[in-house]
């Protein structure tokens, strides 16, 4: 698969230069999604390992916000009156949206703006590196709405991120917190002024893009892998991936491009 077979219907997705884009094109609701959008988000991540074309992912949001939730006509309110096989239908579908977007191979970068909100802060939790502008509002909001905030992953990926203590505040009242706690506490890696947020959200991911991406893959994997093992079975495991990357032929492009003191190209495999 090549990455450009990717069609989705609910969101916009571009592809340039090996960097996919994925945009929430829903600016008049704040870009909320919608069952049929959470399928497709799920479906397209699971494309992608093993679209080779692509070697970053940017997931960015339209109209000044990054993401409200899930739509409140489309998805809360149908959700009310449907029994628990259907419930748990939906839940497990949000949950396999988070599997399949650590399962890529690619590095995610969300760049977040303005409402970052429910499973818009899932999104932006899940991927792998976050941009944000001043301007960005962060809920895990679920608490608010009468529902737990373990939702998606949250109790186990959140605290990683930010910390217990501060996690369990955030989802257990569901408060909102500013860019610049964001920032202070590790969610958001850097913030951006909001006319150059996907700008350097692209170019970032660019640079991914040139990089190792056998080595990034390998990289994200064992990140993933290594949350539930010990130290002495995460060093083992270490030990076997840097073993399968030294015998790759980037690893061999990068000592030849070393010895002729170039900078290397590197061409995933």
């Amino acid at each position: 698969m090549t990455g450009r077979e990717l069609s989705p219907s609910h969101f916009d997705w571009q592809l340039e230069d090996a960097v996919g884009h994925i945009i929430l094109d829903r600016p008049e609701k704040k870009n909320p999604l919608t069952f049929e959008s959470y399928g497709e988000l799920r479906d397209l991540f699971r494309e992608l390992t093993d679209a080779s074309a692509v070697k970053a992912v940017v997931i960015s949001g339209a109209g000044g916000n990054f993401c409200s939730g899930g739509d409140v006509h489309e998805i809360i309110g149908p959700l009310t009156s449907m029994e628990m096989p259907e419930l748990l239908e939906f839940t497990r579908l949000t949950g396999d949206l988070v599997k399949a977007m650590r399962a890529a191979p690619q590095p995610i970068i969300a760049a977040v703006d303005g409402v970052c909100a429910g499973a818009g802060a899932i999104l932006a939790m899940v991927s792998d590196i976050r941009l944000a502008t001043p301007e960005a509002k962060t809920a895990f909001l679920f608490n608010r709405v009468g529902l737990a905030g373990c939702d998606m992953g949250a109790c186990a990926i959140l605290p990683r991120i930010i910390g217990f203590g501060r996690a369990s505040e955030l989802l257990l009242t569901g408060r909102s917190f500013s860019a610049e706690e964001g920032e202070r506490w590790g969610f958001y890696n850097r913030l951006v002024p909001a006319d150059h947020l996907i700008t350097e959200a692209l170019a970032l991911a660019g640079k991914l893009a040139k990089g190792p991406s056998l080595a990034n893959a390998m990289t994200k994997r064992q990140l993933n892998a290594e949350w539930d093992m010990g130290l002495e079975a995460a060093i083992d495991a270490e030990a076997e991936a840097q073993a399968v990357c030294m015998t790759s032929n980037d690893f061999r492009r990068a000592y030849e491009a070393f010895v002729n003191k170039e900078k290397p190209v590197f061409e995933g495999d």
